[in-house]
């Protein structure tokens, strides 16, 4: 069974701006920088992407069938060159202590399955006499990564390996699994899915467990919640409008299924310097407004917050954007959320959410996802509120009483959200 996290997690993730290729020491600057300056808003995870154990990896591209990191029971370990405290055969332990000591959260990204290398050696699984080679499902891959076979959960071992590896990462510290080729894989890796599931939730430490890539199967949403604390809605998300756009089609399907310990997931946020190189160029390709209108809907609609971007180069309007603590309030506070209409309005292309507010009243958002400038004066009979009402600007804090109706003036691509009370 889920651990039952009541909000959706807030945190960094390296995979945006790093790629294949984070250390240790880039891991520790962002925590520490999230300690500081994002703690108090609700920013607590800091999740180490894929291949921590590849010595050679540099980017986003994979060095395929390349020599990874792994101890004599088929368990994949840091890299000792990229990640130095793990030196002696302490795992993330020593990195996942200093990140608690920042009183925050670690986590890790793993693959689905158990490494090639591990069978083609046919090494030992903890617990089991049985090996690599007896456990591996080899008609079983990933389309996009050579590191992993799948595991046959049908085969004598295979738990013993899962739980294995997941007793490894509970010694480390481990409180974030994000586990990638698995989520859109359904129907096909649905016992893997399963098995790897209870071995997790057995493990004797609470862990988020995150499924990746998406989109996720509709048809499959109540294994994820039976199965997860987040999955992905959507493959990987990066700055263009087209993507944000179609988010709002995604969230609108998956919205009915988010809810108290599961969380559909529409991805990282890529704001901030995003490339490793961090130029002005090289920051974000979403607009100020695009960006807003991003928090908006990911907030309203109550997926986890996962920040892409390098977080010592923010510049002052992307600490605005992740301390905005109205709207980080509507991620937490949002409860049955879902669009009300999408038509055109006021010159341009709008879209109505609303959302009860755990706290009493009512959320409202608007989006201009056209590509005019948008004027509007909302009716409140709109979303069923007849009697008038204070509204409150999430995104400026301003406050207006009596309100029977909402005028907005909201540029292309972008959002205003407003709390009713």
């Amino acid at each position: 069974m889920s651990m039952m996290i009541k909000t959706p997690p807030m945190g960094w993730n390296s995979w945006d701006c790093y790629g294949a290729s984070v250390d240790e020491e880039t891991v520790r600057r962002n925590a520490e920088y999230m300690a500081k300056h994002l703690k108090q808003y609700g920013w607590e995870y800091v999740v180490v992407d894929i291949q921590w154990y590849e010595p050679k990896a540099k980017s986003h591209e994979y060095n395929h069938f390349t020599e990874l990191c792994m101890d004599e029971y088929s368990r994949l370990i840091p890299d000792e060159g990229r990640f130095p405290s793990s030196e002696g055969g302490k795992g993330f332990a020593p990195l996942a202590d200093y990140v608690h000591s920042l009183g925050l959260k670690f986590g890790i990204h793993i693959m689905r399955g158990i490494s090639r290398q591990a069978v083609h050696r046919n090494t030992a699984i903890l617990g089991t006499e049985r090996t690599a080679r007896e456990v591996a499902k080899m008609n079983s891959i990933c389309a996009w990564n050579t590191d992993m076979y799948g595991v046959d959960p049908d085969k004598e071992g295979a738990e013993e390996y899962y739980k294995s590896i997941f007793a490894l990462y509970a010694e480390w510290g481990v409180d974030f699994i994000k586990c990638d080729d698995i989520c859109r894989e359904l129907p096909h890796e649905e016992s893997e899915l399963v098995l790897l599931s209870k071995c997790l939730r057995n493990c004797g430490r609470d862990m988020v467990l995150s499924l990746s890539p998406g989109p996720a199967l509709l048809e499959k949403s109540e294994l994820y919640k039976q199965t997860a604390d987040m999955w992905r809605i959507t493959d990987d998300f990066w700055d263009n409008w087209q993507s944000l756009y179609n988010m709002f089609e995604r969230c609108e399907k998956w919205s009915i299924h988010s809810g108290s310990g599961h969380y559909p997931d529409a991805d990282m946020l890529p704001v901030g310097a995003i490339l490793q190189d961090y130029s002005p160029e090289n920051r974000t390709k979403f607009t100020e407004d695009e960006q807003r209108t991003m928090m908006t809907l990911w907030s309203i609609f109550r997926s986890p917050l996962m920040i892409g971007g390098e977080l010592t180069k923010n510049d002052e309007f992307t600490e605005g954007l992740l301390t905005n603590a109205a709207i980080i309030g509507m991620n937490k506070l949002s409860r049955h959320a879902h669009m009300v209409w999408h038509k055109e309005i006021g010159g341009s292309e709008h879209i109505l959410w609303t959302a009860v507010c755990a706290d009493g009243g009512q959320y409202a958002a608007v989006f201009n996802v056209g590509e005019n400038k948008g004027s509007l004066n909302l009716d409140l009979a709109d979303l069923e509120i007849y009697e008038p009402v204070t509204c409150t600007d999430l995104w400026t804090g301003a406050v207006a009483e009596k309100c029977k109706s909402i005028k907005t003036e909201l540029p292309p691509h972008g959002a205003a959200a407003f709390l009713l009370k």
